[in-house]
């Protein structure tokens, strides 16, 4: 039993903490802001539209919301939830596969199937866990890197944006590192709606933005989209996502279940993926937030803290229109680079991850320069046969540990 569970949940930890409502008020403004760029540029990629982007913000926005309140709620442990940021930039690197959008829907409707497998069957949760975390982490480094260089490509096509974007990120950043990407979105997003160029300036084109709505997309199954995106997604989620969202919460003293944790965000995937929805996932960077004594002194009260977060996700559901038109509408370049800003901490820390440990250092960056280079064979995309390539090197290069004889 961790700490958190023995906190007597009595008196004034029963109260609600103006603390938590903040913190987690905060944590839906970085986790959305920071990252909506990165899911609409991932939607686009495989072929979404935008009134399919429109209808996969809001029901993400719903998603995530119902999810982390009802697991923070049921649980009284400040459980956080949001989308798979590390999977949509997968899904960027990866591109349109056979069978367009439809094929990718299907592709999210298996990822959260197999999630739910994952709480239902241990031991596929566990063969997750025992992939190398040095190729693990070559992999999503190769996933990373292409949107990572976007915002120092960008200087070359959209010079004055670009770097606007580019200062705002880095001066922010030295004040107050968590605002750094918001408020490089920020400033992006006004650059957008004033420029002529873009076709949002005088906000004609935000007519009609305003009342989102959500479109059902018929999925369909394809060999290609399993091997290329769902398996992919599922171990980016499960090893980039999950996996370091219960590491998070157990800093903080928190041993929440995973079964109900995975049974709940799978079966939300499967459902939400319908209207183009992709998956969703244990957070990590803003569960820090909901978890840590900022958001109370009390760890019997931080539960309130992702509660709130999840009240927050879907207000800002509200605004998928607004937001897909003006980033869908805008120049790509840009979109990418402000994508990349907000990927930038991820790649150094699977980088680092990735090249570590001297033994397994060369599979790693076999995994993650195969993952790179966008090599695709057989409509599979690179991300697996970055896996493979590089989990080949880790055999070839494996050497069996022998124990010292006694003296």
């Amino acid at each position: 039993m961790s700490s958190s569970d023995t906190v007597p949940v009595t008196g004034l930890s029963t109260g609600l903490s103006l603390r938590a409502v903040g913190a987690g008020l905060l944590a839906a403004l970085v986790g959305y802001a920071s990252s909506v760029a990165v899911v609409i540029h991932g939607l686009t990629a495989v072929g979404a539209g935008t009134e399919q982007v429109v209808s996969g913000l809001v029901l993400l926005g719903f998603a995530m919301g119902l999810t982390a309140m009802g697991l923070s709620l049921h649980r009284r442990k400040p459980i956080s939830i949001a989308w798979t940021t590390p999977g949509m930039a997968l899904l960027a690197a990866t591109g349109a596969v056979e069978g367009g959008f439809a094929a990718a829907v299907g592709a999210f409707v298996v990822t959260g199937v197999l999630i739910v497998l994952a709480g239902l069957w241990s031991p596929l949760g566990r063969w997750i866990a025992a992939i190398p975390k040095p190729l693990a982490n070559g992999m999503l480094a190769g996933i990373l890197l292409k949107l990572c260089l976007a915002p120092f490509l960008a200087v070359s096509q959209a010079p004055g944006m670009a770097l606007l974007v580019l200062a705002t990120w880095a001066v922010v950043g030295r004040v107050a590192r968590l605002y750094a990407v918001p408020a490089a979105v920020a400033v992006a997003l006004g650059a957008m709606a004033l420029d002529s160029s873009s076709g949002l300036a005088g906000g004609a084109a935000l007519s009609g933005a305003l009342w989102p709505s959500v479109t059902f997309v018929q999925p369909v199954f394809t060999w290609e989209a399993m091997v290329g995106i769902a398996l992919p997604l599922f171990v980016v989620t499960m090893a980039s996502q999950n996996i370091p969202g219960l590491a998070v919460l157990a800093t903080y003293n928190y041993a929440p279940p995973t079964r109900p944790i995975f049974l709940a965000t799978g079966a939300a995937s499967a459902l939400t993926a319908l209207g183009g929805a992709p998956t969703i996932n244990l957070a990590a960077i803003t569960a820090a937030l909901c978890a840590s004594p900022d958001a109370d002194p009390n760890p019997a009260r931080r539960w309130q803290a992702a509660f709130v977060g999840g009240v927050g996700y879907i207000l800002f559901a509200g605004l998928a229109g607004v937001t897909a038109v003006m980033v869908t509408r805008s120049p790509p370049i840009l979109i990418e680079a402000v994508a990349g800003l907000a990927l930038v901490g991820a790649f150094g820390s699977a980088l680092m991850g990735a090249v570590q440990v001297e033994a397994n250092r060369t599979a790693a960056l076999v995994t993650m320069l195969v993952t790179a280079s966008g090599l695709s064979f057989a409509g599979v995309g690179s991300a697996f046969w970055g896996l493979l390539l590089g989990g080949a090197v880790h055999l070839l290069h494996w050497r069996p540990s022998v124990s010292q004889p006694a003296k």
